[in-house]
Order: C-alpha cells, then sequence, then structure tokens
C-alpha cells in the first residue's frame, strides 16, 4: 500500500502541486543524490498551512527545502516528503524601507533589488543562492553581515498555527536561529533597510566580484561546506593541510577555494561524503581541529 495516499489525496483536494522521486540532482545545487519519495509545492500560505497542519497532525516525515543549496542527499535518497514553498512565496515587494518577502523568494534577487531601490542593509547577501526563509532559519551571513541586522520580523508556522512576531535577534547566532525546521517553518521575513549611505550599490559589485573571483561558482557546489572554527577559517586549514585538489572519485576540494567541496566530475554522494570524512581526518591530524559540515546532511 502506497504510505503516501492520504497526503496525495490531501494534495489533490486542495490544489497542492506535488511531484515523486525527486532526485537530489533536481533539487539541489550538488547536483547529485538519491530521490526524494514526495515533493510537494504550495503556491501560497493558504496552501502551506494546510498542509503543514496536515503534516503534522499525522506525523507524516517531512523536510522543508528552499533552493538545496545548503544541502546533500545521501545515495540511498529519502523516504519522506520534501516540502518547498513556490508561488505567491517566492515573491517580495519594497514598502516605506521594509522589504517582505516571502520565505521562497531568492535571498539574491530580493537583496539586489532592495540596493538597487536606493536602500542598504542587505548589499553584502546579493550573492548567496538560497532562499529568505534558509537564510533565516540558518542566520546566513557573508562578508561581515548576517541575516538578523536588518531582519525585523518573521511570520511562522508551528504548533501553534501561524504566528507573526518580532525578530529575537538575541537568539540568533552564527548559523543558528530560532526560526528553523522543525520546530518553526519561515513562511515570511520583513527586513527593516536603510537609506543608501552612496556606497551600498558599489559594496555590492564589490561583494559580487569577490565571489567570482574566489568562488568555484563553474562547478556544482552546497557553497561554503564546513562551519568556521572558533578563531579560524575552515578554507585556510584545509588549504594548509595541502588538501586543494584532494579527490575522492568524482568530489573534490576546489583548487580556487579550499572551503568548497565540489561535483567535479560525476561525484555521487558517497564520494562527497567519504571527501568530507578524510578531509575531517587530516585536518584534525595536523591541527587538532574537528571541522563540522555546515551543510545539511538527510
Amino acid at each position: 500500500m502506497d504510505k503516501y495516499l492520504p497526503i496525495k489525496c490531501f494534495m489533490d483536494e486542495n490544489g497542492i502541486g506535488y511531484r515523486e522521486d525527486v532526485t537530489g540532482s533536481e533539487c539541489t545545487t550538488f547536483k547529485l543524490g538519491g530521490a526524494v519519495s514526495l515533493f510537494a509545492e504550495p503556491a501560497n500560505q493558504e496552501q502551506a498551512e494546510k498542509l503543514l497542519s496536515f503534516v503534522t497532525e499525522n506525523d507524516i516525515a517531512f523536510f522543508v527545502i528552499g533552493n538545496g543549496s545548503n544541502l546533500l542527499i545521501t545515495d540511498a535518497g529519502c523516504d519522506c516528503l520534501f516540502i518547498k514553498l513556490s508561488g505567491e512565496l517566492v515573491e517580495y515587494r519594497i514598502e516605506n524601507g521594509m522589504l517582505i518577502c516571502g520565505a521562497g523568494a531568492s535571498l539574491a534577487a530580493a537583496s539586489r533589488a532592495s540596493v538597487l531601490a536606493g536602500y542598504m542593509g542587505l548589499e553584502w547577501a546579493t550573492g548567496i543562492p538560497g532562499t529568505i526563509g534558509g537564510a533565516v532559519a540558518m542566520n546566513a551571513g557573508a562578508y561581515g553581515g548576517e541575516i538578523k541586522q536588518a531582519l525585523k520580523s518573521v511570520k511562522v508556522f508551528c504548533n501553534d498555527g501561524v504566528i507573526e512576531m518580532e525578530a529575537d535577534k538575541e537568539a540568533m547566532g552564527y548559523r543558528k536561529s530560532p526560526y528553523a525546521y522543525p520546530d518553526m517553518v519561515v513562511l515570511e521575513a520583513v527586513f527593516e533597510l536603510r537609506e543608501d549611505d552612496g556606497g551600498a550599490r558599489e559594496r555590492m559589485e564589490d561583494f559580487s566580484a569577490r565571489r567570482r573571483d574566489k568562488q568555484p561558482l563553474n562547478y556544482p557546489s552546497a557553497g561554503s561546506f564546513f562551519k568556521r572554527p572558533e578563531g579560524n577559517f575552515a578554507g585556510a586549514l584545509i588549504e594548509q593541510a595541502g588538501l586543494k585538489g584532494f579527490r575522492v572519485g568524482g568530489a573534490m576540494v576546489s583548487e580556487k577555494h579550499a572551503g568548497f567541496l565540489i561535483n567535479y566530475s560525476d561525484a555521487t554522494a558517497s564520494d562527497v561524503l567519504a571527501l568530507m570524512a578524510e578531509v575531517e581526518r587530516i585536518v584534525y591530524e595536523r591541527f587538532g581541529v574537528q571541522l563540522e559540515p555546515e551543510v545539511k546532511i538527510i
């Protein structure tokens, strides 16, 4: 019997789009990994709330995905429901100095639009390939900026239903926030912007140029693979260990930026995991520092 038949019937009744057996190559920026059994795409807040309520009440295993830019699905795949916000939930707008975003909106596109509209505060984020929901859930950051600096409020789904609340910036830290799955699912975020000081566009273009120059954007990856160790940088340690270009199967430590593990040549998820383990082992043996993956492994 198809264990997902009840949820598929529910989604059919409520007009929620879904697909079956979606592979990691289709839904992650790593472009590898096994299949996800069921992949739902609610197109508005009403659909998202109904779906999340149904799966929660019926104890159906689920995972919320953005652009799949910080995610590695194993070769065995994942027998659960993935939920990707779509439709109205990928839209954003600027009103009275506020950037109001659906959780499925592109962080890069929304932040760039804010700068071009004459504001600053998110210019550092214009090259990050994730969604607003994922960025809020992990308090994304780069070049000295963090999501919490501009975040004003969030609308989330939790055990109490849909709640809108002011952002608790004190509870947000390095790659963590209280607005994260499974406790909460972000549906919308509001950012309080500041008037451009005259240099926001130049800073945005500089950050974008730095990314193009230093990051291996021509290969599939999940971005910076490891968390930053206290008092150090993962990429620097990996480079000092002589691991640039080190390969396991089709997975490789980028020769351009050692903090990136890339899908160099038809890699499997097993290749990436084996490469991760070797990098962690060698760095620990050389420097006594235990690296931890920033990427979520499903």
